[in-house]
């Protein structure tokens, strides 16, 4: 394996191609790789903070010593029913965010493109609210959630007229399937009881509340399965980010690679959100940030998903710590997280325009 250094690619990082014998060479930007390996260790160390304080906490000398199961059984239940879970559903679920997030602005060649805007959310939040108040007991929520963000971008793909050839439109017609599937919502939640009312407002909120080992599987499943899908998607999108008619010319298949992209990022976004229900703007400001840091082009996918995991791990531990004595949906603290970015967007931009 022989690194050589390649041409500086548009004067944004400076890429090193690692060759793999005589036919098969990799690319490696140091500093996405640099950036990736800072949220990772981020996430890390913002999971054993997680799992050390409040007054059930367990010390971090202690968990090599829990791990191998000679720990109490108030230190067992702790970490492996209470909190490892929720820590690995949220690390999990804030990846596949970021991954869903990045492929969603690569597609509709928006930086404010997302799940969220384009109604995925809002539509699984219906069918959340369709299983769970409407047609209680024929489908579980999960499954109702999962069907509602489907849904959804069949409404989005069909009412833009071209499918997802049309980013622009894909926004606005998104922007309508979320409006009508909100109104859904609060249609059900004001003809239900105010208990079962009550149940499913904080799912729709964004929690990680009394997640199970069960729930890891699910998300983790998925990411695995379709992560390296995103990641061979990431040079096609790249190409079409610069136009159909460049990157036909180039041999890619615009149409396709844009439909299985969405499909991908529709399967991550609804396997997240139905385990932890539709939290808003870590799929719009993980793949941003990733990519403001890495200042390279495309999609970014790695560092999306490792930004993604960041983001939702460090919300968490400040919904659990944020009040003493409450512990605040992640919704509620990622929502806020989410307008402040934004507000900082606009002040930047307006910034630039006045200059």
């Amino acid at each position: 394996m022989t690194p050589t250094t390649a041409p500086r690619a548009s004067g944004v990082t400076d890429p090193r191609v690692l060759t793999l014998g005589p036919r098969v060479a990799v690319v490696v930007r140091p500093r996405p790789v640099v950036v990736a390996i800072t949220f990772v260790a981020v996430t890390l160390l913002a999971g054993l903070v997680t799992l050390a304080v409040g007054e059930l906490g367990i010390a971090v000398g202690e968990l090599p010593r829990v791990l191998a199961g000679e720990g109490s059984r108030a230190q067992e239940w702790v970490l492996f029913t209470s909190r490892a879970p929720r820590l690995g559903v949220a690390a999990l679920a804030g990846a596949s965010f970021g991954v869903a997030g990045a492929i969603f602005q690569s597609v509709t060649r928006n930086p404010l493109g997302s799940p969220d805007v384009i109604g995925l959310g809002a539509g699984a939040a219906a069918g959340a609210a369709a299983a769970a108040l409407v047609w209680p007991g024929y489908v579980s929520v999960p499954v109702g959630a999962l069907t509602g963000a489907a849904l959804a971008i069949t409404a989005v793909y069909l009412g833009t007229g071209r499918g997802f050839a049309a980013p622009h439109r894909m926004v606005v017609v998104g922007i309508a399937v979320g409006a009508m599937s909100l109104a859904f919502v609060q249609l059900a939640l004001v003809r239900t009881s105010r208990e079962s009312a009550q149940q499913v407002a904080v799912w729709l909120t964004g929690s990680l509340a009394a997640r199970a080992v069960e729930h890891v599987v699910v998300v983790g499943l998925v990411l695995a399965v379709l992560l390296p899908c995103a990641l061979a998607l990431t040079r096609p999108l790249q190409m079409a980010e610069m136009g159909d008619d460049l990157a036909t010319g180039v041999g890619v298949p615009v149409r396709a690679t844009r439909t299985l992209a969405v499909v991908v990022a529709v399967v991550l976004t609804g396997a997240a959100v139905s385990v932890t229900g539709p939290i808003a703007f870590v799929a719009l400001t993980a793949p941003q940030i990733a990519r403001r840091l890495t200042r390279s082009t495309g999609p970014g996918m790695i560092a999306a998903a490792c930004c993604g995991a960041a983001l939702l791990v460090l919300a968490d531990l400040l919904a659990q710590q944020l009040i003493p004595g409450i512990i605040l949906p992640v919704g509620v603290v990622t929502a806020g997280l989410g307008g402040v970015y934004l507000a900082f967007l606009l002040v930047r931009e307006w910034k630039r325009v006045a200059v």
